[in-house]
């Protein structure tokens, strides 16, 4: 390569927040990017994102000082002992941004300790009733990570609530290396089915459990056994996140109509 060309491709890309050095990588060609956060600044920007359900659950407390942009291009989600209880961080788009249908994209580091977990999900604001996940949602956790199992992806849907009627489908897959450095999750929503993506790599697909709501993001930490002992870790720990992102496919076909409810 001309030298003079090669100095003009590394002053275009040197100064570009590190999301943009990583393109995003849609399963197949026709995706428009429609909706995303880079996390660029100093705060979490507040007309996409809000601080989600603060207070006591599981075995922590949300609270909003666990939520913070690192100034680098990052979210930054943590868990941390305050006194005899411990904080931890969930922020999501409902109300703010919901749909269906597309490819959702988030490029994170994944935390180090046990004792807490990590998810990058979707959530439907009429999740609950029994007998039609099309028309109330599904709980669509693209990924869930446990620092006690490094390499491990853990992929599961739920519907139909989460009680005697509740139902479920889910996966756990071995990628080398989850537990260091970036990492893309992909999640691909079609009318008749879900596929979901590590690194680009398609990891699974599944018809179960679909959707035809508009749904909202997650991300999340929570503090509970199913993750380890969270007295054995050193806090305060985290995840960070470089950028979540949203495609639509274009397409000539007939629209499908939403199954809304009542």
């Amino acid at each position: 390569m001309n030298p003079n060309i090669s100095l003009l491709f590394f002053l275009s890309t040197a100064f570009l927040p590190p999301a943009f050095r990583l393109e995003a990588a849609p399963p197949s060609a026709g995706y428009t990017l429609v909706w995303a956060d880079e996390f660029n600044g100093t705060k979490l920007d507040l007309s996409k994102w809000s601080y989600r359900q603060l207070g006591k659950r599981r075995d922590a407390f949300n609270v909003k000082d666990t939520v913070r942009l690192d100034g680098k291009g990052n979210l930054e989600l943590i868990t941390k002992k305050a006194g005899d209880r411990y904080h931890t961080a969930m922020i999501g788009t409902q109300g703010k941004f919901e749909t269906r249908f597309g490819y959702f994209e988030c490029r994170m580091k994944f935390q180090k300790q046990v004792g807490h977990w990590s998810a990058f999900w979707l959530q439907s604001p009429t999740y609950g009733p029994v007998g039609d996940p099309a028309k109330y949602g599904a709980e669509i956790d693209v990924i869930e990570y446990l620092a006690k199992t490094p390499e491990l992806v853990r992929i599961n849907i739920h519907w139909d609530g989460y009680g005697k009627h509740h139902k479920h489908v889910g996966v756990t897959r071995i990628k080398k290396g989850l537990n260091k450095g970036f990492h893309i999750v992909g999640f691909e929503w079609k009318p008749d089915r879900y596929l979901f993506y590590i690194d680009g790599e398609k990891v699974w697909e599944t018809t179960k459990g679909i959707s035809r709501r508009r749904q909202y993001i997650i991300l999340s930490l929570e503090v509970g056994r199913w993750a380890g002992d969270i007295a054995k870790a050193q806090l305060p720990d985290g995840i960070l996140v470089d950028y979540v992102r949203v495609y639509k496919l274009k397409s000539k076909r007939k629209k499908i109509p939403e199954k809304k409810s009542k």
